[in-house]
């Protein structure tokens, strides 16, 4: 069959709309001889069966192995040109005391961008001094209680942090170890809500500005400078970006060292995964070549020392590892009517294509990337195959909301039918992070597969949980009401 004209053009007409690309699949995802997926040697159905549905299957061989090497490539990589690597995982992706301990084991520190998230890797007991704390407006609580535990590194993202850090350090008796967030006015090729050095924007400091404000950190004695930080954006598949990025930083870092020690520089995170077979991803071994390969070159080039480089990768680790398992509910067949050029340039004519709708228990308060970057994800029937000719298929959530699409566009099997399980991978980043109770849907719960095994990593959420918070439905006379 021929692909359908309401079809994207990246996307192709599959030959087998089974088939589970492994690019865009965890590691250890197969079909099983009775046609269903399984993940970690887990199947479908049976996750199904023993959890519910909407869920996330979190592959955690997975995201150990990637993680693992992750830092065992950057490691290699800056060895070659005589340096070190600090690699922090990006907690905002997604984080749970169990992510944060895998993450730890393989060797990564833990970025954070909030109280909440310090909770977290607080109470899965990771050492403070291997957190970084990010964030355009941190509260003086959340600078303060940092302090106090003893994170090993604030990021500054303004002027007005510096002594707000310090004062807390003062207070604590701690010289607290900083970066400063730099706008290198880099433009990443990203979506752009994703694109965080352009110019007009919320995050960091002008590297026109970047000397005097670190004069203004190294005035405060309960402050220790370690470098320069930049983080140019989110999903992204070429190098050019970060490269460009490096040379801006470098020339401003050779400059800071006539003032004194500049140990570090921290270029972020933001590497892009596969989402689709269409997507074409960078591998992480080359990724690491070339950025010691062009942090290496500029410092011969300003005749200065390698620093120790940072990095904070959160998607390119989690995000794979992830697979988000719904149930079929109402299939819709919806005509479209499009026009259509003629030999006549004068006149159109009209074509009439068919879009198979597919509404599934879950939508955009489980996965609202869609809705807020129109990211495009693949989809697979998950308790079966078929060899049913391919047919063009939108996933659509259950929300009150046009806009609530899971999968804007890919094919399965056209006896796709209401029971049915489906599978959307590469979840595992920024969905469960954003998700909501939109329409009073509790969040999905997060299931760990390893070895044929599941357990629950963090629970879904129930009615009464969601009632838990509304004041309104507690009984009378519970101790609860305040009165001014």
């Amino acid at each position: 069959m021929t692909a359908n004209p309401l079809a994207p053009e990246w996307l192709r007409h599959p030959d087998d709309a089974n088939a589970l690309d492994p690019e865009v699949w965890p590691q250890n995802a197969a079909r099983s001889a009775s046609g269903a997926i399984s993940l970690g040697g887990v199947a479908a159905p049976g996750l199904h069966a023993m959890y519910g549905t909407p869920l996330y299957v979190l592959d955690e061989d997975d995201a150990r192995a990637r993680a693992a090497h992750l830092r065992a490539s950057f490691d290699e990589a800056f060895a070659a040109v005589g340096s070190s690597v600090h690699v922090y995982y990006a907690g905002k992706a997604f984080l749970c005391t169990e992510v944060a301990r895998w993450m730890t084991d393989a060797g990564l520190n833990i970025d954070v961008c909030s109280g909440g998230e310090l909770a977290v890797a607080l109470a899965a007991g990771v050492d403070p001094a291997r957190l970084g704390f990010h964030g355009n407006n941190k509260s003086l609580s959340e600078i303060d209680r940092g302090v106090a535990v003893g994170v090993g590194a604030f990021v500054l993202d303004s002027v007005v942090e510096i002594d707000r850090v310090a004062d807390a350090a003062a207070r604590h008796g701690r010289v607290q170890e900083v970066r400063l967030r730099i706008n290198s006015g880099v433009h990443a090729s990203t979506h752009e809500y994703l694109a965080t050095a352009r110019e007009d924007q919320k995050f960091g400091i002008p590297l026109s500005e970047a000397a005097d404000v670190v004069a203004l950190i190294r005035a405060r004695p309960e402050l220790r400078f370690l470098g320069l930080h930049s983080h140019i954006g989110s999903q992204i598949f070429e190098s050019d970006g970060f490269a460009e990025a490096a040379r801006r930083l470098l020339a401003v870092h050779a400059e800071l060292l006539a003032g004194g020690e500049v140990p570090e520089l921290n270029l972020g995170g933001g590497f892009g995964i596969a989402y689709t077979s269409a997507d074409v991803v960078t591998p992480i071994e080359r990724i690491a070549a070339d950025f010691a390969r062009v942090v290496a070159a500029e410092c011969a080039t300003l005749g200065i020392p390698v620093p120790i480089v940072a990095i904070e990768p959160g998607r390119a680790i989690i995000g794979p590892s992830t697979v988000t398992l719904y149930e079929v509910g109402t299939i819709k067949d919806v005509a479209v009517v499009e026009p259509v050029e003629t030999v006549d340039l004068d006149k159109l004519d009209q074509r009439t294509s068919v879009r198979k709708y597919v509404s599934v228990d879950g939508g955009m308060s489980d996965n609202v990337r869609p809705a807020l970057y129109a990211a495009d994800y693949s989809v697979r029937i998950a308790n079966r195959s078929s060899d049913a000719d391919p047919a063009l298929v939108r996933i659509a959530g259950k929300h009150c909301e046009s806009g609530d699409i899971v999968v804007r566009s890919d094919y399965l099997p056209g006896d796709v039918e209401p029971g049915d399980l489906v599978a959307v991978p590469a979840t595992g980043a920024y969905c469960w992070s954003l998700a909501s109770n939109y329409n009073y849907l509790g969040r999905p719960a997060v299931v760990a597969v390893k070895d044929g095994t599941s357990r629950v990593i963090v629970r879904r959420e129930t009615e009464e949980d969601l009632l838990s918070r509304d004041m309104g439905s507690r009984p009378q006379g519970d101790g609860r009401t305040q009165r001014q």
